[in-house]
């Protein structure tokens, strides 16, 4: 795999070229706020009445209408959710596309599963950082950056590469790495990371211990602390050196625990779950699913989030955070601003 560094990126390429980032969530804010601070011509797409419109605003970028951002830019990055991007592409984007410009995007799922499908005189790249957004923005304030990964499936410029190579260092990743890769392997890599361990493994596993030990008696507090609580702790021990990072920290009896009862929890029926839910991916069928999920108005979607909300694990959880204030500073999520 092809690694790239900020020595390795042009960002004259960038100056000069006007560019739209179209959304103002987690990652559009941290794209817009990196790329201006690194002297770039930004400026934002939204929908009129959007409740992203303000904050954009506010932070002092031009805000218009995303078939008006579209048409005036050079680079066009989609930073909307999965789900909307296809019927804002055909409703706004896509008469505004003329040949050589480039269409840009954070994630592979439209341009792979074929939700959006440009013209072949455009230039079609991706730019993929590999943390959330509020985090892209924190580490870019630091002087650090979130390895980003970079692909291209249309290229009738010639530079497509060097132009997305150029973005992820003006938005931090070549501080830290840029990993070349391709649209299909972004996408189906990050879409099963994220249901069968990053987030759905993590936390069915998370309330799955929880529930065991209130459901045998023990006090809900100390099983948020002993199974959701701790995590952060374990994690960023193996964040900073791996798993065997992580087990020379802890105790010897926690290690051995570990490594005799872990596969008993992911065990084989596990295994043949994640095979399930990658074929599921592979094919098209989740993609199918969320879009459909998303254009009949989102019902069992907004019923999964509701029970997840008044899990009894979130009511115990606020609570306790309540009782550490040093929690709330310097927060990385801050939703009046981002």
């Amino acid at each position: 795999m092809n690694l790239y560094y900020d020595k390795d990126a042009d960002l004259s390429l960038l100056k000069g070229k006007k560019i739209a980032v179209i959304g103002y969530g987690s990652q559009g804010h941290a794209h817009a706020l990196n790329l201006r601070d690194s002297g770039m011509d930004v400026r934002i797409g939204l929908k009129k009445g959007s409740a992203s419109w303000p904050k954009a605003e506010q932070a002092g970028f031009p805000v218009k209408e995303v078939a008006q951002a579209a048409a005036e830019a050079d680079i066009i990055m989609i930073v909307t959710p999965d789900e909307v991007a296809s019927e804002m592409y055909e409703s706004d984007i896509r008469m505004n596309l003329k040949p050589g410009k480039y269409l840009a995007c954070a994630h592979g799922f439209n341009i792979h599963f074929k939700k959006i499908v440009p013209p072949a005189d455009v230039n079609v790249f991706m730019v993929a950082p590999k943390g959330p957004g509020h985090l892209v923005r924190s580490e870019f304030e630091k002087g650090k950056g979130v390895p980003c990964l970079i692909a291209v499936a249309q290229d009738p410029s010639g530079n497509s590469k060097q132009i997305a190579l150029a973005y992820a260092s003006a938005i931090g990743g070549g501080r830290a790495a840029v990993l070349e890769t391709n649209f299909r392997e972004e996408t189906e890599t990050d879409l099963f990371g994220e249901q069968s361990v990053l987030c759905g493994g993590l936390t069915e596993l998370m309330r799955a211990g929880f529930e065991t030990l209130v459901n045998a008696g023990y006090a809900p507090e100390m099983a948020y602390f002993e199974c959701i609580h701790e995590m952060k702790l374990i994690v960023d021990l193996v964040y900073e050196g791996g798993i065997s990072n992580m087990r020379y920290s802890i105790s010897n009896t926690a290690e051995y625990g570990d490594m005799t009862r872990g596969k008993k929890i992911i065990g084989q029926e596990s295994r043949e779950a994640m095979k399930k839910i990658l074929a599921d991916i592979q094919s098209g069928k989740f993609a199918d699913e969320w879009i459909t999920e998303y254009r009949v108005g989102s019902p069992h979607f907004r019923e999964l989030r509701r029970e997840g909300e008044n899990h009894s694990a979130e009511v115990v959880g606020a609570k306790l955070r309540a009782m550490m204030p040093w929690l709330q500073q310097n927060r990385l999520v801050d939703k009046a601003k981002n």
